[in-house]
């Protein structure tokens, strides 16, 4: 463990009488909150009132270290390592059966917002151990969190470190620190003071950065200041996986308490979640939140607690990671 890794984990105390399950957790207390916003993208839409139990959280996403402490334990092969199965990828041309993931790049003008094409490419050899491609490496990268992972290699590393991934709800109630019904995780002004309070895209998206918070690319967890429970970096830098099924209305899928909010509500619907707009593509599809170092008012302001987002599983890009939670022994509803 580096110097900087011991003194991030010395920083995440409990606010739960008695000491974390794992070095780096914080308790995050359960609760009543409004979930969503009526303000931004039809996904997010009806706020409604759900309630959550207690859990533990890590207070930063996984780092480059502890997912190669991780592979170096268990020789695990991330999926954008492996060789692809050409019966998933039916009439490919051989040549693009390669390992390799999704990488941003940036344009040199405006381009058509509508079309992701413009700034996203596949580029074989890209993975999480050479996030920009296959010349790339993890230089000065430790601390950076972990990208290019695709759904079943977090589920993977939570299953060796004996955590869990959190559902939507658990995540939307963490990143919001305490501070309900607010649009971003420090509260409702974009820039407090003229400060940047995460690591995201200033300027026009995708072509200009103006670095007025000081990242081009992903940050070191830690770099903004943490949210009302403690958590780093719940706004900006990476998305991050959740376990639930994406549904278009998160509200329509929840079984409704008729005594008051739902509790500890989880969607369980693969089948829902495919694209209808790709049906050649019956690839199911998980909730991402978060927001990452692309996100730019002009095209994807997501890095709010109630933004959300469906990533198919099997596919990873040089922006999403993923964090652990830790139950108390619940069941999920």
């Amino acid at each position: 463990m580096t110097q900087l890794s011991g003194d991030l984990l010395s920083q995440a105390g409990s606010t739960r009488a008695g000491s974390a399950p794992h070095p780096g957790m914080l308790w995050i207390p359960g609760g009543t909150f409004r979930m969503g916003s009526e303000d931004f993208y039809p996904e997010e839409r009806p706020v409604h009132e759900v309630a959550v139990d207690g859990f533990w959280m890590d207070c930063y996403a996984i780092t480059n270290e502890q997912f190669g402490r991780f592979v170096a334990a268990t020789n695990y092969l991330t999926l954008a390592e492996r060789e692809p199965n050409p019966a998933d990828f039916p009439g490919a041309p051989p040549e693009n059966l390669v390992p390799g993931s999704m990488v941003f790049q940036k344009t040199r003008g405006a381009v058509d917002l509508h079309n992701y094409a413009n700034w996203w490419a596949w580029v074989p050899g890209a993975s999480w151990r050479h996030p920009l491609g296959p010349h790339s490496s993890l230089n000065s990268l430790e601390e950076h969190p972990v990208v290019h992972i695709a759904y079943e290699d977090a589920e993977a590393y939570v299953n060796w470190a004996g955590k869990e991934l959190p559902t939507e709800t658990e995540w939307e109630l963490a990143a919001r620190g305490g501070l309900d019904g607010k649009k971003f995780t420090w509260g409702d002004e974009h820039f407090p003071d003229g400060k940047a309070m995460a690591n995201s895209w200033q300027g026009e998206f995708p072509w200009q950065n103006i670095l007025l918070d000081g990242f081009e690319g992903t940050s070191p967890v830690g770099s903004f200041p943490p949210n009302g429970y403690g958590l780093f970096d719940m706004a900006g830098n990476v998305w991050e996986w959740t376990c639930d099924w994406f549904v278009q209305r998160h509200a329509d899928e929840i079984v409704k308490s008729c005594c008051g909010p739902t509790i500890n509500p989880r969607i369980g619907s693969p089948e829902k979640s495919c694209d209808p707009r790709q049906p050649q593509f019956r690839i199911p599809r998980k909730v991402v939140k978060g927001g990452s170092y692309l996100c730019a008012p002009n095209y994807c302001l997501r890095y709010r607690p109630a933004a959300r987002q469906p990533q198919m599983i099997d596919t990873g890009m040089s922006h999403i990671g993923f964090r652990c939670i830790l139950r108390t022994g619940r069941t999920l509803h």
